[in-house]
């Protein structure tokens, strides 16, 4: 059985700065009210008129990623694409990449796992490539979040949090077994989809509602913060733990933890709880708030670039988000 190592990471983001201060103009917030629960100074949204879309963010990092894996477009064989803000209700993103990036037919797949979509994508791709079935694979997670926010103070408690971006990774086939995914180890429960959601549109709940009732809010993220907060801290210790035991790894064997971004206090909470150091843990929530599936890929591509995931080093993966789903991937560099 092959490896799968990742060969190349690049990442993208919108210039358009969108500070606490900019929120507070558009609801009742301020910037110690924002940055005290989420940790957030900043995000980047789309520019208004703006001809973005996570399918276009998606290919420009996914061109960096294939130009540092040292491969081209046509030594991919297999994309799969993680994002809960699609450009289409259908087809996926994924199609999208193929015909963006000018590839000959190779298969494309979605993934709707949210905030943990990109490492059950990297799971996905890592499986096809042990397996033999493929030997070049491009993960990408992007998420357009402006787009679809509720920007009054109705919809602050979660507006203020999302950012647009995207990031890609490319993996490889590898014989080397020491180095490359360990493991990848994925959840979910159900019971609580409806704690972190968008219920429309949907076939039961389509667009013409809407427009016959302007206060439907189903259109509009919601989320039960305190919930899903206390759910996350659990299930990110739980699902990090599962993933060093399957390796016979501890704690204090991990180089970089890169958490998925969705709060700034609930990466560290999991760093106190564990007793990592603070150049042990990757944060970037604070400037790009949270980018849901694009996170962990953009935060992985940029602490490599800084020379904080180096080779050799043990990487550990983790998310947790709606669904509930959660995850994590443990590497070696």
């Amino acid at each position: 059985m092959y490896t799968s190592r990742i060969t190349g990471l690049g990442y993208f983001v919108p210039e358009n700065i969108v500070t606490n201060e900019d929120l507070s103009k558009l609801m009742d917030t301020n910037d110690e009210w924002i940055q005290e629960r989420t940790g957030i100074k900043e995000r980047r949204w789309i520019e208004e008129g703006s001809n973005e879309t996570s399918a276009s963010m998606g290919v420009k990092a996914s061109k960096i990623a294939i130009e540092r894996a040292g491969l081209s477009k046509d030594d991919i064989d297999f994309i799969v694409f993680a994002t809960l803000s699609p450009d289409m209700y259908f087809p996926g993103c994924g199609v999208q990449i193929q015909e963006m990036l000018d590839m000959q037919t190779v298969g494309a797949l979605d993934v709707r796992n949210q905030c943990s979509g990109f490492i059950y994508a990297l799971s996905v791709a890592d499986q096809f490539i042990k397996t033999g079935m493929y030997k070049n694979i491009l993960v990408i997670g992007s998420e357009y979040h402006s787009g679809g926010l509720d920007v009054t103070t109705r919809g602050r408690g979660v507006s203020v949090i999302f950012g647009d971006g995207a990031g890609a990774a490319v993996l490889s086939r590898s014989e080397d077994s020491s180095r490359g995914i360990l493991s990848t180890h994925l959840h979910s429960e159900g019971k609580h989809a409806r704690e972190l959601t968008v219920e429309s549109p949907s076939i039961a709940h389509w667009v013409p509602e809407l427009l016959n009732n302007p206060d439907d809010i189903s259109y509009f993220p919601y989320m039960n913060g305190t919930f899903v907060f206390k759910n996350a801290v659990v299930r990110f210790s739980e699902v990090i733990m599962e993933g060093l035991q399957a390796n016979n790894l501890s704690v204090d064997e991990i180089d970089m933890l890169i958490p998925h971004q969705a709060n700034l206090r609930i990466s560290q909470f999991v760093q106190k709880k564990f007793k990592l150091r603070d150049d042990q843990v990757y944060n970037n929530i604070q400037k790009y708030g949270n980018t849901t599936a694009a996170s962990i890929i953009i935060a992985l591509s940029e602490a490599w670039e800084e020379g904080k995931v180096k080779e050799g080093d043990l990487v550990v993966l983790a998310a947790f988000g709606s669904g509930f789903t959660w995850a994590s991937a443990v590497i070696r560099w």
